[in-house]
């Protein structure tokens, strides 16, 4: 297993000779890794959120991570096998196509309930609302801001830290306020919105990667 995660963390190494620039979040980046792999390693789980740009990071963290991103995810035998005897060809079917997930749960996802808050109580608390509903101690909250100042991100992460979940921040080069109420932060070194953006993106990927082979890869 030392083999294996000493692997895996070389997949920083790599995004990082990609993207240079991304040299000073190397250790955050492993440190966010840890604590994600441990999170899911207890049964616990993610949850993101951001505005705007940030908000279909969130969604996007999501897909990459409750469904195969680069290696196959096959479902347990015993659940294949369960699948079938409800329902012989439909089943098989099921079998086939489903996938194992990490679970995620991006916060900016339920415009029903995002919108009635906004509505009857407050823009600023919408995504806490939702961490006191969904989350619980030992889970993840990520939260994306260009900015590090996002309000409604900030008291999403009060409320984390007050309900014993784990707080990463993903940000640029200040970290702002956010990073105060982080156990960890990445921040990339820019600090115009579309070019902190540019580099959010392999700092997630390469996350979601190392997530990816330490569940999912050929020695488990």
């Amino acid at each position: 297993m030392e083999n294996n995660i000493k692997q895996i963390i070389n997949h920083i190494d790599e995004t990082i000779d990609r993207y240079p620039l991304l040299s000073c979040c190397r250790q955050d980046m492993a440190d966010a890794f840890f604590l994600l792999a441990e999170t899911y390693e207890k049964d616990g789980k993610l949850l993101v959120a951001g505005n705007g740009g940030s908000a279909a990071d969130s969604e996007h963290i999501a897909g990459e991570l409750m469904k195969k991103f680069r290696l196959s995810r096959p479902i347990p035998a015993e659940l294949a096998k369960k699948l079938e005897e409800v329902d012989p060809e439909r089943g098989k079917k099921l079998a086939q196509n489903l996938e194992r997930s990490l679970t995620v749960i991006p916060l900016v996802a339920h415009e029903t309930l995002t919108t009635a808050y906004f509505n009857d109580v407050d823009s600023e608390g919408v995504f806490a609302q939702q961490l006191c509903g969904y989350g619980k101690r030992g889970d993840v909250f990520l939260g994306i801001s260009t900015s590090g100042n996002s309000e409604n991100i900030i008291n999403t992460a009060v409320c984390a830290k007050a309900m014993g979940i784990k707080v990463i921040a993903l940000t640029g080069k200040t970290g702002g306020k956010l990073a105060g109420f982080s156990d960890i932060a990445i921040k990339v070194p820019e600090t115009e919105t579309y070019r902190i953006q540019e580099l959010h993106l392999p700092v997630y990927h390469c996350l979601c990667m190392m997530l990816e082979e330490r569940f999912f890869g050929t020695a488990n």
